[in-house]
């Protein structure tokens, strides 16, 4: 036979159609109707103009690819430089430094600190939520940065010192002492191999060297954000368990005895170092009162359980929106996915997830701005945990939903719904997981009573709305009432709470098809349900449209 021509064309077996785009190019508070609502009804109206920027910026093209790539280069670990000294550097991919610039330039770390007003924390909420949209892992030390404020606070000497460089909108991510810096970065280590949440029974001790420093040795088993600054850390002192401000390098320019002795393999949150760190005389500066530890470092727990809220938040609404713009570009038996009445039950069902969400995220950003009033200051101590353990704990659920819809692409990694899988357990566990929330909860209600009835108060102003919430909220305080078994009960009676209260601020919210589609889901007798199992009747069309990216 003779040789084919070297031009000859290979058959083409098929023409790619019926594929959608990749969704790119859009703005993502435009067309965030649950967002929009949520922010203009908790007093963060001012900042229309700035987060209807903010979200183009956080749509465009390359900064979705800055997620992509964080997360393929994943962090690596040099424990010595080439002629061998200790330096315990991490190194990250470029994309990673680009997004933790763009955070703090835009002040995710601290704009509510350093510009208080009204709504400041809703709009640095509602910042934060159309961030982490990009990419979750580094907001890791973006949200351990913000929430450090409050626990230096405690120590006026280090606050006059460390807080200007703290807040300050610059990124230094060089590995050099923060003397020689004007932008800090903040991390925190708590948990040890032995105890885990029990942080009472760490064995890193804490000595005073008599010039107000003290000396920690000990180790801590999950130190995130290992190139942060300086860390919060709990070490035991001859009183009891204390928080101390760790830097990495001491003020003489010398090398503080903190020594990385590996990263986490992590499933999810890939972008963000994990590691294991050993402290060996290392320096720290007391925070808050000796044997006060725990009481000092809540100050920080209870921002970065907010900041799990706002980031499953944003979670939920990235999976929400990529599947109804799938299902809105393809077809599928001679039809439109998103005209398909099961598709059309299931999309509307993870946007009612998303409408709860953002509703407790926002209503409690609302408290974090008015904590002058007990009342706020009472709602948002249960508010965190049960926001906590309810947003973060239906997220991953709710994320594998999304991306079934978009079929075998939705679990291949250059499609974002697989890496939105991956990193949805993580706030749920991080921060204190289920039960550590839940018996949380009970633990604020037996000591303060007066929590749960200002809780009661909130829910009381939607009484009469609703029969089906009027039964829910009667359950609530019939189940509540009762103290047998009530730690083995301690999930149900979250539960209820967070569902309650969902339903009540989507009922003061501006979408009857979304209040109504919440109740006759959420707290009907219908028991334990999959998504996509809506009752008949629900406004589907309405409650898709919300959500829809490109319906503006």
């Amino acid at each position: 036979m003779a040789d084919k021509p070297a031009d000859f064309d290979l058959a083409s077996t098929h023409t790619v159609f019926n594929q959608p785009k990749p969704l790119s190019g859009h703005n993502l508070y435009a067309g965030d109707a649950a967002l929009r609502d949520a922010v203009i009804h908790n007093g963060g109206h001012w900042a229309e103009d700035d987060l209807q920027r903010y979200g183009e910026v956080c749509g465009r093209p390359e900064m979705i690819e800055r997620g992509y790539l964080a997360n393929e280069h994943k962090p690596q670990f040099e424990s010595h430089d080439r002629v061998g000294n200790r330096i315990d550097q991490v190194n990250y991919h470029p994309s990673y430094h680009q997004l933790m610039q763009l955070a703090l330039s835009e002040g995710l770390h601290s704009s509510p600190w350093t510009h208080p007003k009204p709504g400041a924390h809703v709009v640095r909420a509602a910042k934060y939520y159309l961030h982490c949209q990009l990419e979750a892992g580094h907001g890791c030390p973006v949200t351990m940065t913000f929430a450090s404020v409050p626990s230096i606070r405690l120590n006026p000497k280090l606050a006059e010192e460390w807080l200007p460089k703290i807040t300050d909108r610059g990124y230094d991510p060089s590995n050099r002492p923060f003397t020689e810096k004007s932008a800090l970065t903040i991390g925190m280590g708590m948990t040890e191999k032995q105890g885990g949440s029990d942080v009472r029974a760490n064995t890193t001790t804490a000595t005073p060297m008599g010039n107000g420093s003290y000396e920690l040795v000990g180790h801590k088993w999950f130190t995130s954000a290992p190139m942060c600054d300086a860390f919060l850390m709990l070490a035991q002192t001859d009183v009891g368990l204390s928080c101390f401000l760790v830097p990495r390098w001491r003020p003489d320019g010398t090398k503080n005895p903190i020594q990385v002795q590996r990263l986490k393999n992590k499933a999810g949150n890939v972008s963000n170092a994990s590691s294991e760190i050993e402290m060996r005389g290392a320096l720290g500066w007391l925070v808050g009162e000796e044997g006060r530890g725990v009481p000092a470092i809540i100050e920080m727990v209870s921002a970065t359980r907010f900041d799990c809220m706002i980031g499953s938040s944003g979670g939920q609404r990235q999976a929400t929106l990529q599947a109804i713009y799938h299902a809105s570009q393809r077809n599928a038996f001679g039809i439109t996915l998103i005209d398909q009445p099961l598709m059309q039950n299931v999309l509307a069902d993870l946007q009612l997830e998303v409408e709860g969400s953002v509703a407790l995220t926002m209503r409690m950003a609302q408290a974090f701005d008015h904590l002058e009033d007990e009342t706020q200051q009472l709602l948002m101590r249960l508010g965190t945990a049960v926001g906590k353990y309810w947003i973060c704990k239906r997220t991953p659920h709710h994320a594998y939903e999304a991306m079934e819809c978009l079929g075998g692409n939705g679990v291949i990694e250059n499609f974002i719904t697989a890496r939105l899988y991956r990193d949805a357990p993580i706030n749920a566990i991080w921060e204190g997981s289920g039960n550590i929330q839940a018996l949380d909860v009970l633990r604020a209600i037996a000591k303060t009573p007066a929590v749960i009835e200002n809780w009661y108060n909130e829910l009381e102003q939607s009484k009469g709305n609703d029969l089906r919430y009027d039964h829910a909220l009667t359950h609530l305080k019939s189940t509540l009432s009762g103290t047998d078994d009530i730690e083995y009960r301690a999930r149900h009676i979250v539960d209820q709470m967070a569902l309650t209260m969902q339903a009540h601020l989507l009922m003061q919210g501006s979408s009857s098809a979304v209040a109504e589609g919440f109740i006759a889901s959420r707290l009907g007798s219908r028991g334990a349900c999959n998504t996509g199992t809506l009752p008949q009747h629900v406004d589907v069309k309405t409650i898709i449209a919300r959500g829809n990216p490109l319906v503006l």
